[in-house]
C-alpha cells in the first residue's frame, strides 16, 4: 500500500473519531444538565476509573494502558468543561511538573491559576477562587513536601485524587549542537538528578551551569539565548517553543512525584481500589505505646498501612508530634468506621480516593 492511500484511510478513520467524539459530548452535556438539576458532582474519579478498566479489557490492539489514559483523560476533562467548566489552581510556575500533572487530570482546556506558593493554592480553594488545586506531596527520590503536609491538616480540604507523575528531564535548546553551547539553565536538583548525562555529554566543553529557581524559568531563559540550553520539563519546553535535543536524561528511570488534587466539601463514592489520608492528633504521645497501640488497631482489622509521616506539634513547649496516615481502604468500610469512633476528634479525615500509588 502506497503512503498516499495509507494516509487517506488514517483521514477516514479521523473522521470517524470526530463524529463519534461529537456524539459522545452530546450525551455529556444531557448528563451535565442531569447533574445541574440535582447539584452532583461533576468530577468523578471513580467513574472515570471505570471507563479505563473497562477498555483496558476491552482493548486487544497496540495501545497500551498508558496511552489509553493519556487519550481518555484529556477526552473526560473536555467533557467535564462541557457539563460545567471549572477553574483549577497549581503550585506555579507556568510549564512545571505541577503544572503537568494539573493537565493529566484536567486537560489543555480548563482556566488555571498558576500560584506561586502552596500556600496560595490551598487558599484559592478555601475561598472558592477555584474548584481544584493541585499541589506535590512527595518525590520518591526527595522525600515528603513538608509544607503541603502541614496545610493538609491546618486547612479545611478534601483530597479527592492522587496523581503519579514520572519526572523526566528534558535538554532544550535554539542550538543544535552541544558545542556552541555555553550555558546551561536549570534549578539545583535538576542538575544533580541529571548529572550522568551532564559527565558524558559535556564533558571538555566550556560549559556553565547556571541553578535557577524553577525548570520553567530555565527553559524560558534558554529560549531567549541562542548559545544556552536548559534542562527542564517536555511541557516548558513546548511553552516556551525550545526545540528538544535530548529526552529522559535523568539519572533514574525510578523518578516518581504524587501530587494530591484538592477541594472543599468534596466525597468520592466508595469504588473497589481506594485509598484513605487522615491526621492522627493522638493525646499522651509521651506515653510508653501510645502509636503501638494505635498502628495494633489498623493490624487487629487487617487495615494496610501504606504511609505515616510524623510532623511537629507547633505551639507547644513540649516535644509532641502529630502524624499524617494512609492506609488502604475507604471512609466507609466498617472496619476504618470503628477506628475513626474510637479516636473521635483526635482523628482528621482528609478524603478517601482512588488509589494509583
Amino acid at each position: 500500500m502506497e503512503l498516499q492511500d495509507l494516509r487517506n484511510r488514517i483521514d477516514s478513520l479521523d473522521d470517524q473519531l470526530l463524529t463519534i467524539l461529537n456524539e459522545r459530548m452530546e450525551l455529556v452535556q444531557k448528563v451535565g444538565e442531569l447533574k445541574r438539576s440535582s447539584q452532583s458532582i461533576i468530577y468523578r474519579p471513580e467513574r472515570e476509573k471505570q471507563i479505563l478498566d473497562r477498555l483496558e479489557k476491552r482493548n486487544t490492539g497496540l495501545l497500551t494502558r498508558q496511552a489509553i489514559d493519556a487519550i481518555f483523560f484529556e477526552i473526560f476533562a473536555v467533557s467535564r468543561n462541557l457539563e460545567l467548566p471549572e477553574r483549577v489552581s497549581y503550585l506555579g510556575p507556568e510549564g512545571s511538573f505541577t503544572h503537568q500533572a494539573a493537565e493529566s487530570r484536567f486537560g489543555g482546556m480548563s482556566e488555571y491559576m498558576v500560584l506561586p506558593t502552596i500556600h496560595s493554592v490551598f487558599e484559592s480553594v478555601e475561598t472558592g477562587r477555584a474548584k481544584f488545586g493541585v499541589v506535590p506531596i512527595e518525590n520518591n527520590q526527595e522525600g515528603i513536601v513538608i509544607e503541603t503536609v502541614d496545610f493538609l491538616r491546618e486547612k479545611n480540604l478534601s483530597i479527592v485524587a492522587e496523581v503519579l507523575l514520572e519526572v523526566h528531564f528534558t535538554f532544550a535548546s535554539q542550538s543544535d549542537s552541544l558545542k556552541d553551547i555555553r550555558r546551561i539553565y536549570s534549578k539545583d536538583i535538576a542538575f544533580r538528578q541529571c548529572g550522568k548525562f551532564i559527565n558524558e555529554y559535556l564533558d571538555g566543553l566550556n560549559v556553565e551551569l547556571i541553578p535557577v529557581e524553577s525548570t520553567s524559568k530555565a527553559a524560558k531563559m534558554a529560549a531567549e539565548e541562542p548559545d544556552a540550553a536548559a534542562i527542564c520539563s517536555s511541557i516548558s519546553a513546548r511553552l516556551f517553543g525550545v526545540p528538544t535535543l535530548f529526552d529522559n536524561i535523568e539519572d533514574s528511570d525510578q523518578n516518581r512525584t504524587r501530587f494530591l488534587i484538592l477541594a472543599k466539601d468534596f466525597v468520592n463514592i466508595k469504588s473497589d481500589d481506594d485509598k484513605t489520608t487522615i491526621i492522627a492528633n493522638l493525646p499522651n504521645t509521651n506515653r510508653p505505646g501510645v502509636l503501638y497501640e494505635f498502628l495494633k488497631d489498623f493490624n487487629d482489622r487487617g487495615i494496610n498501612l501504606t504511609k505515616i509521616d510524623s510532623r511537629p506539634l507547633r505551639g507547644e513547649a513540649a516535644f509532641r508530634t502529630w502524624f499524617l496516615v494512609e492506609f488502604l481502604g475507604h471512609m466507609q468500610d466498617p472496619p476504618v468506621q470503628e477506628i475513626m469512633h474510637k479516636y473521635g476528634t483526635h482523628l482528621k479525615w482528609l478524603g478517601s480516593y482512588i488509589k494509583v500509588s
